[in-house]
C-alpha cells in the first residue's frame, strides 16, 4: 500500500469513531467468546450465537488491572494446562489465539516489569498494521527518503531474551521484529549505521559506545537519529562527552578499544570502520576540542534532518537538553503505543511535548474513559464513558479491551481530551495514574516543581548546577509521613567542594516544597506531612538504578527512570550514595 493510500485509510478511520468502535468490540468478543476470563463474567459467551452490546459488556465485565490477570499469565508462562474440566486448552485462558511470546512492560517504578502475553492474532495484526505503517507514512510525509543519505543512527537494544518455564521467549516489544528470524523486518538492519551484532549485544554501555562509533564513521550518511525514549539519547550524549577522545582514537586507528570484549560485536564494528580513518578522525576531533556542545549533533552529523523520540510524559524533562544538543535539527515526537495495544498516533510530529496531541485509533482496541480528578489525584468512581460521553477539557484514565487478551483493562495512563480530529478524540498525555489513593504528590506536579527547582538552583548558586536526574518516594515510616526527593547533579565536585552551601540549598528546598502542587500543599498545611527531605546523590547513582532494573528483566531500550518509587529497597540503593541531605 502506498503512503497516500495509508494516510487516506487512516483519515477515513477517524471520521466515524463510534461505528468503528462498536465494530471493534463486536469483533473482539465474537473472536474471543470462548476464553475463560470472559466466560467468568458473561455466561453463555461460548455460544456461537453469542451477541452483546457495549452497554451490557461494560455492565457485566468489571474494570481490571494487571493483578486480575497475573495468575492466568503465570499459568501461560509456565505452560500449565488448565485444571478446570470446562477448559479445553491453556491457550484459552485469555485468548483463543496461540501464544507466541511475552513482552516486558516499560514501567519501572517497581524495577520488576510485567509480562504482557503476545498472541498470534490475525485480527490484532490487521488492527495494528494501520497504526505502525501509518506512523511510518506520516514520518515519510515530513521527511521524504533520500537515496544518497539513507542511514539512521538508532540507539536500539534488542536485549538478550529470556525464556519462561513453559518455554516461551520474553523480550521488549520493540525487540520482537529484530529477533524474528522469518520476517521482512530484517531489512531494518540495512538502513542502520550499526551492524546487527551491536543491536543484539548484551552490554548496554558497550552497545551505546559502538552505536556512537559506527554513527561517527558514517557521519556524512546519517539522515536521522532514532531513540525509543529521550533518556536514551541523553545517556548517549553523556557517553559522547566522556569518551570522545577514545572514539576519535578508534576511528583514527581503525580498531576498537580493548574494553569492548564481545568478539562478534568487535569484529562487526571493525568491519564498519574499514581501516584507519585519520582525516575523518581529525575532522571530528576538531569539533570536540572546541568544547561547544550546543548543536553538537548537527556538527557531527551535518546531513541529519531530524531526531525522533518519545518526549512526552516523564520524558518531557529531557526536552530542553535535547534541544540544546540538537540545535536547529527538528526534534520529532513519537506515537502513543503501549505494550498492550496501540492507542493513538501523532500526526503533527514536529510539535514540542507541551503541544503534542495524539489522534485515537478507533480500530486498534475498544476504548473507554474513566473520569479522573486531578485535584484529588484519583478516578471519580468506576463508571466509564465511551467516546460519545467524553468532554473536551476533561481528564480521564484510559481503559482498553484488546484483541490480545485484556478486557476493560486500566492502562494506567491519564490523558486530557483537548478536542477532536474528525470524530476521533484528540489526546494530551498528562501522567501515569497513581498506584494507590494515598500518594502525596503526582508525577505531573513533581516534574513541574523540579523544572522550577532547576531554575532556582541556577539563580541561587550559578549556572554550573545542572540536575541530571531525580526521583521521589513517600516515607510512611516517619510520623507524620514525609516526601523524599533525591537528585543527582552533573558535577558532584561542586558539592564536595562546598559550592552548594547548606543555607542556599535549604532555601532552594523551601522553594521546591512550595511548588509541589495542591495535593501536597493541602496535606502539608494540615500537618499531615513532615517537611520535605531533599538528598543530593553521588554522580552515577541513577546508573546503578538502570543496572538494577536490567538485572530484574527490564529491557534497556524501554527503561524509564521512575519519578515515584514505591519500593523501599530501591530507595535504599539510592540512599547509599547520599552526599548531603536537607
Amino acid at each position: 500500500m502506498t503512503d497516500d493510500a495509508l494516510l487516506k485509510q487512516l483519515e477515513e478511520s477517524t471520521k466515524d469513531f463510534s461505528r468503528h468502535q462498536a465494530e471493534t468490540l463486536r469483533s473482539i468478543l465474537q473472536h474471543q467468546r470462548g476464553v475463560r476470563y470472559l466466560q467468568r463474567h458473561l455466561p453463555g459467551a461460548g455460544d456461537h450465537n453469542f451477541l452483546i452490546d457495549a452497554a451490557t459488556f461494560r455492565l457485566s465485565v468489571p474494570l481490571s488491572c494487571y493483578d486480575d490477570y497475573a495468575d492466568y499469565i503465570n499459568q501461560l508462562a509456565d505452560g500449565d494446562k488448565c485444571t478446570s474440566d470446562d477448559d479445553h486448552d491453556h491457550r484459552h485462558l485469555l485468548s483463543v489465539d496461540p501464544l507466541v511470546c511475552f513482552f516486558y512492560s516499560s514501567g519501572t517504578s517497581s524495577m520488576k516489569p510485567k509480562l504482557i502475553p503476545y498472541f498470534d492474532s490475525t485480527l490484532s495484526k490487521g488492527a495494528s498494521h494501520i497504526a505502525h505503517q501509518g506512523s511510518a507514512a506520516v514520518l515519510r510525509k515530513f521527511f521524504p527518503p533520500r537515496p544518497e543519505v539513507n542511514k539512521r543512527l538508532a540507539f536500539i537494544y534488542a536485549d538478550s531474551i529470556t525464556t519462561t518455564k513453559g518455554g516461551f521467549k520474553v523480550m521488549a516489544a520493540s525487540s520482537f521484529p529484530l529477533h524474528s528470524s522469518s520476517n521482512p523486518n530484517r531489512s531494518l538492519f540495512m538502513s542502520l549505521s550499526s551492524p546487527m551484532e551491536v543491536i543484539l549485544g548484551s552490554n548496554v554501555e558497550h552497545q551505546m559506545y559502538c552505536h556512537l562509533l559506527c554513527g561517527l564513521r558514517n557521519s556524512d550518511s546519517i539522515d536521522a537519529i532514532h531513540v525509543p525514549y529521550a533518556i536514551g539519547l541523553i545517556k548517549a550524549m553523556w557517553v559522547l562527552e566522556s569518551k570522545w577522545k577514545q572514539l576519535c582514537d578508534d576511528i583514527e586507528k581503525g580498531i576498537l578499544c580493548s574494553v569492548i570484549n564481545d568478539v562478534r560485536m568487535r569484529d562487526s564494528v571493525v568491519q564498519v570502520l574499514g581501516g584507519p580513518q585519520p582525516d575523518l578522525s581529525n575532522r571530528i576531533r576538531l569539533i570536540f576540542e572546541k568544547k561547544d556542545w550546543g548543536g553538537i549533533l548537527s556538527k557531527l552529523w551535518p546531513n541529519v534532518r531530524y531526531i525522533r523520540s518519545v518526549m512526552t510524559g516523564s520524558m518531557k524533562q529531557y526536552y530542553s537538553k535535547l534541544k540544546y544538543y540538537a540545535g536547529e535539527v527538528p526534534l520529532v515526537g513519537g506515537d502513543y503505543f503501549a505494550s498492550e495495544c496501540c492507542v493513538a498516533i501523532n500526526l503533527d510530529i514536529k510539535q514540542p511535548p507541551d503541544l503534542t496531541r495524539f489522534v485515537m485509533l478507533p480500530t486498534a482496541a475498544y476504548f473507554e474513559f474513566l473520569p479522573f480528578d486531578l485535584a484529588e489525584n484519583n478516578v471519580v468512581g468506576e463508571e466509564t464513558v465511551d467516546v460519545c460521553g467524553v468532554e473536551v477539557g476533561k481528564v480521564y484514565e484510559v481503559v482498553v479491551t484488546t484483541y490480545r487478551g485484556f478486557y476493560r483493562y486500566r492502562l494506567g495512563d491519564v490523558v486530557r481530551v483537548v478536542g477532536f480530529y474528525n470524530s476521533s478524540p484528540l489526546l494530551e498525555f498528562v501522567m501515569r495514574a497513581p498506584k494507590t489513593s494515598n500518594e502525596i504528590v503526582t508525577e505531573g506536579d513533581l516534574m513541574a516543581a523540579m523544572e522550577n527547582f532547576q531554575l532556582v538552583l541556577r539563580n541561587t548558586m550559578g549556572m554550573g548546577i545542572e540536575i541530571v536526574e531525580f526521583t521521589s518516594s513517600a516515607d510512611f515510616g516517619s510520623s507524620p509521613k514525609r516526601l523524599k526527593i533525591l537528585i543527582e547533579v552533573k558535577d558532584c565536585d561542586m558539592i564536595l567542594q562546598d559550592k552548594l552551601q547548606e543555607s542556599n540549598l535549604r532555601k532552594c528546598c523551601s522553594d521546591l516544597e512550595d511548588s509541589l502542587g495542591s495535593i501536597y500543599k493541602v496535606q502539608r498545611n494540615k500537618g499531615e506531612i513532615s517537611p520535605l527531605s531533599l538528598s543530593v546523590l553521588k554522580c552515577g547513582s541513577f546508573d546503578r538504578l538502570l543496572k538494577l532494573a536490567i538485572e530484574n528483566g527490564t529491557p534497556a531500550s524501554q527503561y524509564k527512570p521512575p519519578k515515584i518509587i514505591r519500593n523501599p529497597s530501591i530507595v535504599d540503593v539510592l540512599e547509599e550514595n547520599v552526599i548531603v541531605t536537607i
